[in-house]
Protein backbone atom coordinates (compact mmCIF):
# COMPACT_ATOMS: atom_id res chain seq x y z
CA UNK A 1 0.00 0.00 0.00
CA UNK A 2 1.29 3.89 -0.90
CA UNK A 3 1.10 6.42 1.94
CA UNK A 4 -2.23 8.20 0.36
CA UNK A 5 -3.89 4.49 0.70
CA UNK A 6 -2.91 3.94 4.54
CA UNK A 7 -3.34 7.85 5.32
CA UNK A 8 -7.25 7.27 4.41
CA UNK A 9 -7.80 4.11 5.50
CA UNK A 10 -6.31 5.27 9.03
CA UNK A 11 -8.78 8.42 8.14
CA UNK A 12 -11.35 6.04 8.35
CA UNK A 13 -10.09 4.03 11.81
CA UNK A 14 -9.66 7.37 13.73
CA UNK A 15 -13.38 8.42 12.54
CA UNK A 16 -14.75 5.10 13.37
CA UNK A 17 -13.67 5.34 16.85
CA UNK A 18 -14.45 9.06 17.27
CA UNK A 19 -18.22 7.69 16.64
CA UNK A 20 -18.30 5.13 18.78
CA UNK A 21 -17.14 7.18 21.94
CA UNK A 22 -19.36 9.98 20.76
CA UNK A 23 -22.50 7.78 20.69
CA UNK A 24 -21.89 6.43 23.67
CA UNK A 25 -21.49 9.43 24.99
CA UNK A 26 -24.43 11.16 23.45
CA UNK A 27 -26.62 8.51 25.07
CA UNK A 28 -25.69 10.00 28.70
CA UNK A 29 -25.20 13.88 28.11
CA UNK A 30 -27.39 16.02 25.05
CA UNK A 31 -26.19 15.12 21.83
CA UNK A 32 -25.71 19.02 21.05
CA UNK A 33 -23.89 19.51 23.85
CA UNK A 34 -21.41 16.34 22.62
CA UNK A 35 -21.36 18.31 19.11
CA UNK A 36 -20.23 21.04 20.87
CA UNK A 37 -17.20 19.95 23.04
CA UNK A 38 -16.12 17.50 20.25
CA UNK A 39 -16.01 20.15 17.87
CA UNK A 40 -14.11 22.45 20.67
CA UNK A 41 -11.48 19.54 21.07
CA UNK A 42 -11.13 19.10 17.51
CA UNK A 43 -9.88 23.38 17.54
CA UNK A 44 -7.64 23.31 19.99
CA UNK A 45 -5.80 20.44 19.17
CA UNK A 46 -5.87 21.60 15.55
CA UNK A 47 -4.62 24.98 16.39
CA UNK A 48 -1.72 23.58 18.48
CA UNK A 49 -0.88 21.06 15.44
CA UNK A 50 -1.06 23.50 12.52
CA UNK A 51 1.98 25.65 13.24
CA UNK A 52 4.21 22.48 12.78
CA UNK A 53 2.45 20.39 10.47
CA UNK A 54 4.16 22.14 7.87
CA UNK A 55 3.28 23.79 4.01
CA UNK A 56 3.65 27.60 2.74
CA UNK A 57 0.62 28.88 4.53
CA UNK A 58 -2.49 28.79 3.63
CA UNK A 59 -4.34 30.97 1.27
CA UNK A 60 -7.52 32.57 1.34
CA UNK A 61 -9.57 30.38 -0.36
CA UNK A 62 -7.79 27.57 1.22
CA UNK A 63 -9.23 28.74 4.30
CA UNK A 64 -12.58 28.97 2.59
CA UNK A 65 -12.75 25.42 1.65
CA UNK A 66 -11.78 24.54 4.86
CA UNK A 67 -14.37 26.90 6.43
CA UNK A 68 -16.99 25.23 4.08
CA UNK A 69 -16.00 21.58 4.91
CA UNK A 70 -16.64 22.99 8.86
CA UNK A 71 -20.11 23.59 8.57
CA UNK A 72 -20.73 20.68 6.42
CA UNK A 73 -19.06 18.81 9.99
CA UNK A 74 -21.44 20.56 12.27
CA UNK A 75 -24.78 20.15 10.65
CA UNK A 76 -23.13 15.96 10.71
CA UNK A 77 -21.77 15.66 14.18
CA UNK A 78 -25.58 16.80 15.63
CA UNK A 79 -27.53 14.84 13.51
CA UNK A 80 -24.95 12.17 13.83
CA UNK A 81 -24.90 12.41 17.81
CA UNK A 82 -28.80 12.68 17.63
CA UNK A 83 -29.36 9.57 15.66
CA UNK A 84 -26.78 7.89 18.05
CA UNK A 85 -28.76 9.00 20.94
CA UNK A 86 -32.07 7.20 19.99
CA UNK A 87 -31.03 3.90 17.64
CA UNK A 88 -28.45 1.71 16.95
CA UNK A 89 -25.27 2.97 16.53
CA UNK A 90 -24.81 -0.11 13.70
CA UNK A 91 -27.59 1.51 11.95
CA UNK A 92 -26.99 5.11 12.18
CA UNK A 93 -23.35 5.37 11.13
CA UNK A 94 -23.24 3.17 7.89
CA UNK A 95 -26.65 5.17 6.41
CA UNK A 96 -24.33 8.39 6.84
CA UNK A 97 -21.38 6.99 5.36
CA UNK A 98 -23.69 5.47 2.35
CA UNK A 99 -24.56 9.10 1.52
CA UNK A 100 -21.44 11.03 2.41
CA UNK A 101 -19.90 8.64 -0.04
CA UNK A 102 -21.99 8.87 -3.25
CA UNK A 103 -22.90 12.97 -2.73
CA UNK A 104 -19.34 13.97 -3.32
CA UNK A 105 -19.43 11.75 -6.78
CA UNK A 106 -22.57 13.28 -8.18
CA UNK A 107 -21.09 17.12 -7.28
CA UNK A 108 -17.87 16.16 -8.57
CA UNK A 109 -19.47 14.91 -11.92
CA UNK A 110 -22.34 17.79 -11.86
CA UNK A 111 -20.43 20.78 -10.88
CA UNK A 112 -16.34 20.38 -11.10
CA UNK A 113 -17.00 18.24 -14.41
CA UNK A 114 -15.57 14.96 -13.15
CA UNK A 115 -16.68 11.76 -14.73
CA UNK A 116 -16.73 9.22 -12.20
CA UNK A 117 -16.73 5.54 -14.32
CA UNK A 118 -19.61 3.04 -14.98
CA UNK A 119 -18.81 1.24 -11.61
CA UNK A 120 -18.76 4.48 -9.59
CA UNK A 121 -22.66 5.19 -10.95
CA UNK A 122 -23.98 1.77 -9.77
CA UNK A 123 -22.66 2.60 -6.76
CA UNK A 124 -24.31 5.37 -6.17
CA UNK A 125 -27.80 3.50 -7.56
CA UNK A 126 -27.40 0.65 -5.48
CA UNK A 127 -27.02 2.79 -2.49
CA UNK A 128 -30.62 3.71 -2.90
CA UNK A 129 -32.19 0.52 -2.42
CA UNK A 130 -29.85 -0.14 0.07
CA UNK A 131 -31.35 2.77 2.25
CA UNK A 132 -34.74 2.09 1.51
CA UNK A 133 -34.20 -1.35 2.99
CA UNK A 134 -32.78 0.42 6.49
CA UNK A 135 -34.80 2.84 6.81
CA UNK A 136 -37.91 0.94 6.40
CA UNK A 137 -36.78 -1.57 9.34
CA UNK A 138 -39.79 -3.83 9.37
CA UNK A 139 -41.26 -5.82 12.25
CA UNK A 140 -38.63 -6.10 15.36
CA UNK A 141 -37.09 -2.31 14.44
CA UNK A 142 -37.61 -0.61 17.63
CA UNK A 143 -39.42 2.40 17.52
CA UNK A 144 -36.54 5.14 16.66
CA UNK A 145 -35.24 3.63 14.01
CA UNK A 146 -36.75 5.70 11.54
CA UNK A 147 -35.94 9.16 13.17
CA UNK A 148 -32.47 7.59 13.40
CA UNK A 149 -32.35 6.91 9.82
CA UNK A 150 -33.37 9.97 9.02
CA UNK A 151 -30.48 11.92 11.24
CA UNK A 152 -28.40 9.30 9.61
CA UNK A 153 -29.33 10.92 5.89
CA UNK A 154 -28.86 14.32 7.29
CA UNK A 155 -25.50 13.70 8.70
CA UNK A 156 -24.70 12.21 5.07
CA UNK A 157 -25.51 14.93 3.42
CA UNK A 158 -22.99 17.21 5.73
CA UNK A 159 -20.55 14.56 5.65
CA UNK A 160 -20.27 14.69 1.73
CA UNK A 161 -20.13 18.84 1.89
CA UNK A 162 -17.51 18.24 4.41
CA UNK A 163 -15.28 16.05 2.13
CA UNK A 164 -15.98 17.25 -1.07
CA UNK A 165 -15.04 21.10 0.30
CA UNK A 166 -12.00 19.84 2.29
CA UNK A 167 -10.37 18.13 -0.85
CA UNK A 168 -10.62 21.51 -2.85
CA UNK A 169 -7.54 23.07 -0.31
CA UNK A 170 -4.23 23.53 -1.75
CA UNK A 171 -1.36 21.82 -1.00
CA UNK A 172 0.74 24.05 0.44
CA UNK A 173 -1.84 25.05 3.21
CA UNK A 174 -0.77 22.56 5.58
CA UNK A 175 -3.35 21.39 8.14
CA UNK A 176 -4.96 24.97 8.22
CA UNK A 177 -8.19 23.97 6.55
CA UNK A 178 -8.81 21.66 8.87
CA UNK A 179 -8.39 23.97 11.86
CA UNK A 180 -10.48 26.66 9.51
CA UNK A 181 -13.40 24.05 9.60
CA UNK A 182 -13.30 23.61 13.18
CA UNK A 183 -13.82 27.39 13.78
CA UNK A 184 -16.99 27.16 11.80
CA UNK A 185 -18.25 23.77 13.13
CA UNK A 186 -17.78 25.53 16.75
CA UNK A 187 -19.86 28.36 15.09
CA UNK A 188 -22.44 26.19 13.52
CA UNK A 189 -22.96 23.79 16.52
CA UNK A 190 -22.85 27.12 18.81
CA UNK A 191 -26.02 27.87 16.78
CA UNK A 192 -27.84 24.56 16.69
CA UNK A 193 -27.36 24.85 20.42
CA UNK A 194 -28.67 27.61 21.24
CA UNK A 195 -31.84 26.69 19.38
CA UNK A 196 -31.91 23.54 21.43
CA UNK A 197 -31.77 25.16 24.75
CA UNK A 198 -35.49 26.77 23.74
CA UNK A 199 -37.05 23.71 23.40
CA UNK A 200 -37.57 21.91 26.91
CA UNK A 201 -35.39 18.85 27.27
CA UNK A 202 -38.12 15.06 26.62
CA UNK A 203 -36.61 14.16 29.58
CA UNK A 204 -34.42 15.48 31.86
CA UNK A 205 -30.69 14.16 32.46
CA UNK A 206 -28.49 15.01 35.52
CA UNK A 207 -25.82 17.55 34.24
CA UNK A 208 -22.53 15.68 32.77
CA UNK A 209 -19.76 14.41 34.92
CA UNK A 210 -16.12 16.45 33.42
CA UNK A 211 -15.29 12.58 32.65
CA UNK A 212 -18.11 12.75 29.79
CA UNK A 213 -17.43 16.08 28.96
CA UNK A 214 -13.76 14.67 28.26
CA UNK A 215 -14.55 12.04 26.63
CA UNK A 216 -17.05 13.96 24.01
CA UNK A 217 -14.36 16.72 23.24
CA UNK A 218 -11.61 13.46 23.07
CA UNK A 219 -14.31 12.42 20.03
CA UNK A 220 -13.46 15.84 18.48
CA UNK A 221 -9.74 15.44 18.78
CA UNK A 222 -10.17 12.27 17.11
CA UNK A 223 -12.12 13.32 14.04
CA UNK A 224 -10.10 16.56 13.75
CA UNK A 225 -7.13 13.95 13.21
CA UNK A 226 -9.08 11.84 10.65
CA UNK A 227 -9.95 14.81 8.39
CA UNK A 228 -6.01 15.66 8.34
CA UNK A 229 -5.02 12.38 7.91
CA UNK A 230 -8.10 12.63 5.04
CA UNK A 231 -6.51 15.76 3.70
CA UNK A 232 -2.96 14.41 3.07
CA UNK A 233 -4.47 11.54 1.90
CA UNK A 234 -6.43 13.47 -1.15
CA UNK A 235 -3.05 15.42 -1.73
CA UNK A 236 -2.08 11.99 -2.93
CA UNK A 237 -4.30 9.45 -3.94
CA UNK A 238 -7.31 10.33 -6.47
CA UNK A 239 -10.68 12.08 -4.28
CA UNK A 240 -13.04 8.99 -4.84
CA UNK A 241 -10.11 6.61 -3.43
CA UNK A 242 -9.81 8.98 -0.53
CA UNK A 243 -13.25 9.35 0.06
CA UNK A 244 -14.22 5.60 -0.32
CA UNK A 245 -11.21 4.46 1.98
CA UNK A 246 -12.20 7.10 4.43
CA UNK A 247 -15.69 6.31 4.73
CA UNK A 248 -15.09 2.78 5.92
CA UNK A 249 -15.34 4.06 9.12
CA UNK A 250 -18.83 2.11 10.03
CA UNK A 251 -17.00 -1.27 10.21
CA UNK A 252 -15.59 0.13 13.77
CA UNK A 253 -19.23 1.14 15.30
CA UNK A 254 -20.73 -1.55 13.42
CA UNK A 255 -18.77 -4.37 14.79
CA UNK A 256 -18.68 -2.59 18.91
CA UNK A 257 -22.32 -1.79 18.29
CA UNK A 258 -23.39 -5.85 17.24
CA UNK A 259 -20.96 -6.96 19.90
CA UNK A 260 -20.35 -5.14 23.14
CA UNK A 261 -23.24 -3.23 22.92
CA UNK A 262 -25.50 -5.99 21.79
CA UNK A 263 -27.68 -4.02 19.26
CA UNK A 264 -30.13 -5.77 17.20
CA UNK A 265 -31.08 -5.53 13.55
CA UNK A 266 -33.64 -6.91 11.59
CA UNK A 267 -33.39 -8.95 8.00
CA UNK A 268 -34.58 -6.46 6.23
CA UNK A 269 -31.96 -3.75 8.03
CA UNK A 270 -29.07 -6.39 7.48
CA UNK A 271 -29.83 -6.86 3.49
CA UNK A 272 -29.36 -2.77 3.38
CA UNK A 273 -26.39 -2.19 5.24
CA UNK A 274 -24.90 -5.45 3.12
CA UNK A 275 -26.09 -3.49 0.38
CA UNK A 276 -24.83 -0.02 1.12
CA UNK A 277 -21.01 -1.92 1.92
CA UNK A 278 -21.24 -3.34 -1.43
CA UNK A 279 -22.22 0.39 -2.68
CA UNK A 280 -19.30 1.84 -0.76
CA UNK A 281 -16.76 -0.60 -2.83
CA UNK A 282 -18.65 0.09 -6.01
CA UNK A 283 -18.24 3.79 -5.97
CA UNK A 284 -13.67 2.90 -6.32
CA UNK A 285 -14.65 0.08 -8.99
CA UNK A 286 -12.18 -2.67 -9.90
Amino acid sequence: MNVGVLLALASALLYGVSDVVGGVVSRRMPFVRVALWGQGGGLVATLLAAPFAGGTGPASADLLWGGLSGMGTGVAMVALFRGMSRGAMSLVVPVSAVGGLALPAVAAALVLGERPGAWTWAGVLLALPALWLVARGGPGAPAGDALAVRDGLTASVGIGVQYLALAQAGGGSGVWPVAAGRVTAVACVGVLALLALRRPPAEPRPAPTPALRLAAASSGVLAAAALVCYLLAARTELVAVAVTLSALYPVVPVLVGLTLLHERLTRRQALGLALALAASLLVVGP
